[in-house]
């Protein structure tokens, strides 16, 4: 849903129509603009995927400032964000620390805690916010977290798996498995900040990495499709685990681990041959992308699964 275009806005309207659309999906904040009197713009989407809300935002040269003042205008159930910076180089305050974002970091920020946050000339951003209630963490512990996300081994994992919401949220919003994707989404916050802001030792990070353990697992799996090399053995290694113990905990899930890859892959393929991004590319050219390294195994699969041959599909899906 678009929630706000500044270019269908009079110049003169769009400072004040910026700050009521911040103001309505946050708390209040400080809002200063670096050039409000030039070409100011900004487009904000926003999305329901489950119990989540995902917002992309693309804006010109910006700082909003949240303080202690503000932070007494929580709502009843404060939220979290964790923010990926999609373009250019963005600046923040927090935890009384100050540093820079790039398009490789994770951004936490705590609803209940004063901040800074904001980038020069172009930029965007994508962020999803949580229900604190139902990730179960202190707020100083979401802080410490914040500052030190890269120590954690799963921030590169959560990293990709929020790039992957990114890329198609009218259909993940859509989709009857929005509501446990929301699920498994809030999991991996939950590990990641537990991870970050305890040593590795402390039970409370192992117990987070024990309950989300099937979560990574399948969110590895979904990151890695692509690979033609994801092998049992490979997945099991990344985790630390056996590979038997790896079939226990999908089996535990109801997933058979090879017809599970396989399935992802063709849903993967089924989607690059309807999009019109990808209609110069030959099938053999989408299979490879998917992961297949035979054509002839992929059209096999593909038609078995869905009753028509890769380009049939195509053919009905593109005009």
């Amino acid at each position: 849903m678009l929630l706000l275009d500044l270019d269908t806005l009079a110049p003169q309207d769009r400072v004040e129509a910026f700050r009521n659309a911040m103001n309505d999906t946050s708390v209040p904040n400080d809002i200063h603009h670096e050039d409000p009197a030039g070409g100011l713009r900004a487009r904000v989407q926003t999305w329901r995927i489950g119990s989540l809300d995902l917002f992309d935002m693309d804006c010109t040269g910006f700082e909003v400032s949240r303080t202690s003042r503000h932070v007494r205008w929580h709502r009843d159930r404060p939220v979290i964000s964790i923010s990926l910076q999609t373009h250019g180089v963005h600046r923040a305050e927090n935890g009384g620390e100050r540093y820079t974002l790039g398009p490789t970091d994770i951004a936490v920020f705590h609803e209940l805690s004063p901040r800074r946050y904001g980038w020069s000339g172009e930029g965007s951003s994508m962020a999803v916010t949580i229900d604190m209630e139902h990730l179960g963490l202190p707020v100083d512990s979401v802080v410490r977290a914040s500052l030190q996300l890269r120590s954690s081994p799963l921030h590169d994992l959560l990293l990709d798996h929020l790039r992957a919401l990114r890329r198609d949220p009218d259909t993940l919003a859509a989709d009857p498995g929005a509501p446990a994707l929301a699920d498994a989404t809030t999991e991996l916050v939950r590990a990641l900040l537990t991870s970050a802001a305890h040593d590795p030792r402390d039970p409370r990070t192992r117990e987070a990495l024990n309950d989300t353990l099937t979560t990574r697992i399948i969110a590895y799996v979904r990151g890695h499709l692509t690979d033609p090399g994801l092998t049992p053995d490979r997945i099991a290694r990344a985790h630390a685990i056996s590979r038997r113990q790896l079939y226990t905990l999908l089996s535990q899930a109801g997933l058979s681990l090879e017809q599970w890859i396989i399935h992802e892959r063709l849903e993967a393929a089924r989607r690059l041959l309807r999009s019109p991004h990808h209609a110069h590319l030959p099938v053999s050219a989408l299979a490879m992308r998917c992961g297949f390294t035979s054509p002839s195994h992929f059209s096999r699969r593909f038609r078995t699964a869905y009753g028509v041959t890769p380009r049939e599909w195509r053919r009905l899906h593109t005009h």
